[in-house]
């Protein structure tokens, strides 16, 4: 036998990582910084590293600290308690909102849905979430910005959390903690190149019982 040629054979590799699995991971790493898990320079170093990720055998270790490891996904914790039958209204997917040399607004009465991605490239989104339905306990809001803004406002009695880089720009997040354990939980997560994002809460706007709001819902489809 060759030595020399057989130390030269390529060796095993472990399976490539797809986007999917990229995807997976980076929203048990979200989930994880809404319930307070991870603290915001914890989350960004693991969501860089879920990004340069080439393969599962680096994806794993990112998440094998945290409950959601080996189940694939992160129950939200109010699932069960604020669970409602599907509702046609209600968006399954999320929400886009685009402004390139332009402006998108979304506020007043709307239902908020488990996720919003927001991009701006020289223009304005502002997503004004304190007078928003609030369906789920968790929400998270993907902010891109690139030469624009990205402002967001929500209650005062929500708890407000995010993780974010600026580059040559402005990530902000004012962090709130709600009294109420059973608070909505809005995460912010944004990229803002030559651009400002920044969340913060609105003085004087409170959001609504949450559990009275899915009990009516509720007695809306029961009765």
């Amino acid at each position: 036998m060759d030595l020399e040629k057989h130390s030269q054979q390529p060796q095993p590799v472990g399976i490539r990582a797809s986007d999917a699995d990229r995807d997976r991971i980076a929203d048990i790493l979200r989930d994880a910084l809404a319930e307070g898990r991870l603290d915001a320079d914890e989350h960004s170093e693991r969501i860089e590293s879920v990004y340069r990720a080439k393969t599962l055998a680096e994806l794993e270790p990112l998440v094998q600290d945290l409950p959601a490891a080996t189940t694939g996904s992160r129950p939200d914790p109010g699932a069960a308690q604020y669970a409602v039958p599907d509702d046609p209204d209600t968006p399954v997917t999320a929400e886009n909102l685009v402004a390139v040399f332009s402006s998108s607004t979304r506020k007043g009465r709307w239902r908020i849905g488990r996720r919003t991605n927001a991009f701006s490239l020289f223009g304005n989104v502002e997503i004004d979430l304190t007078e928003a339905l609030f369906e789920q306990r968790l929400t998270v809001i993907n902010a891109t910005a690139i030469f624009g803004n990205v402002e967001v406002r929500v209650p005062e009695n929500v708890t407000l959390r995010g993780s974010g880089t600026g580059i040559f720009g402005n990530f902000e997040v004012d962090t709130l903690e709600s009294e109420n354990p059973e608070a909505p939980v809005v995460v912010v997560n944004g990229y803002a190149v030559f651009s400002n994002i920044e969340a913060k809460p609105k003085r004087g706007k409170l959001v609504a019982d949450l559990r009275t709001m899915v009990d009516k819902k509720l007695r809306k489809h029961l009765g």
